[in-house]
């Protein structure tokens, strides 16, 4: 960012403060709310379009990394004090501040600040005063990735165990859900822990996983692999193939397949479920285009063009989250927002819920999760 730009953004920036500062309380919009980070965290296997939205300042996300590692350790390492001299010389977190105290407190965490620093780190393609979907889209998704890639690097380091820096399948262990379950739980069938789910995320084929790979591995959805994509959707033929007959017909495809693509496509995600009668129609249009040889069944690669829709990528929660604040701050219907929108809606962007179940004030929600 240029000079003049850096100008601009400190006397904007001013000039809102005094405004905030002389303009008069809103009691309903700016009554004090407790920030609340998350206090469960789940390592459970993903399930479709489960996602939690990803805090907007990153601040409050290295806080919920730490937490989240604390509970990480204590549930897969064992962990030896003595042999780290030189980490207990640092104190943990949590052994010299409550997090949630932290942020609640104005003069060690004034969101109005934070708000003011941040926005000229979104408001980059192009920078003019003004943060559009896109800009608040991309701020998100690299958010995103940036703790999808912690939590790979972690797992990593679990798994790798001669610490060569890469995993092998002999290294790689299956989560304790699929250890304990038998041949009738839920999931068992399914190639999500097994060989070729590993080898298909092996880009380079040279039998191990390097960061990149687990990281496809872990999160194949996000995955460029072309592979890695075409197994997802014989993974889905293998869930869906109700009669095991190798193929999806149209009953297997619309009772199940076909919900998830149109709730993907759909900008109202609270519309009310149309019934089958009505969806019917637009299935079968859709399966026709899709069964390209007109067998009127789906193979796996026929599946390949809805693949993105039937495990979303982050993009499309990052978008979907970006929707939602923008629709919540953007107090003139402009379609973006501004630095004074912000300002004078501080608990949108620490508190990014997407089904708003209150009357008009919102009140009080699990703060970022």
């Amino acid at each position: 960012m240029g000079r003049a730009s850096v100008l601009i953004y400190i006397t904007v920036a001013l000039l809102v403060l005094l405004l905030v500062s002389w303009s008069p309380k809103k009691p309903a919009n700016h009554r004090h709310r407790r920030l609340k980070l998350r206090s469960n965290f789940t390592f459970a296997p993903p399930l479709h379009h489960s996602h939690n939205p990803i805090p907007f300042d990153p601040l409050v996300a290295d806080i919920e990394r730490r937490r989240e590692d604390r509970k990480w350790e204590k549930e897969h390492l064992d962990l030896d004090h003595d042999s780290a001299p030189a980490a207990e010389s640092q104190p943990e977190w949590e052994d010299f501040m409550d997090a949630e105290d932290y942020l609640n407190d104005e003069d060690k965490f004034n969101v109005t600040n934070r708000l003011l620093l941040l926005f000229p780190k979104v408001d980059v393609d192009p920078v003019d005063g003004f943060i559009t979907e896109h800009e608040l889209t991309l701020w998100n998704l690299k958010q995103a990735q940036r703790e999808v890639l912690h939590r790979t690097q972690r797992d990593m380091e679990l798994h790798d165990k001669n610490r060569d820096g890469f995993v092998s399948f002999q290294e790689y262990q299956p989560p304790s859900w699929v250890q304990n379950a038998d041949n009738n739980s839920f999931g068992y069938d399914m190639g999500w822990w097994k060989e070729e789910h590993f080898n298909a995320s092996d880009a380079d084929g040279d039998g191990l996983l390097n960061l990149t790979e687990f990281n496809d591995f872990l999160h194949p959805a996000d995955s460029k692999n072309p592979k890695l994509l075409q197994w997802l959707c014989k993974e889905e033929v293998r869930e869906r193939d109700t009669d095991k007959d190798g193929k999806i017909n149209f009953k297997e495809f619309f009772h199940g397949l076909f919900d998830l693509v149109r709730n993907y496509d759909e900008e109202d995600h609270n519309s009310t479920h149309q019934s089958d009668d009505l969806m019917e129609a637009p299935a079968k249009t859709l399966f026709a285009q899709l069964d390209k040889d007109g067998d009127g069944y789906l193979s796996d690669v026929e599946l390949l063009p809805i693949i993105g829709k039937i495990h979303p990528s982050e993009h499309y929660y990052a978008k979907q989250q970006a929707d939602y604040i923008i629709s919540q701050a953007d107090t003139n219907k402009d379609g973006g927002l501004s630095l004074s929108e912000m300002i004078e809606n501080p608990y949108v962007f620490y508190s990014a819920i997407f089904n708003d179940d209150d009357e008009e004030d919102y009140g009080f929600h699990d703060e970022f999760r």
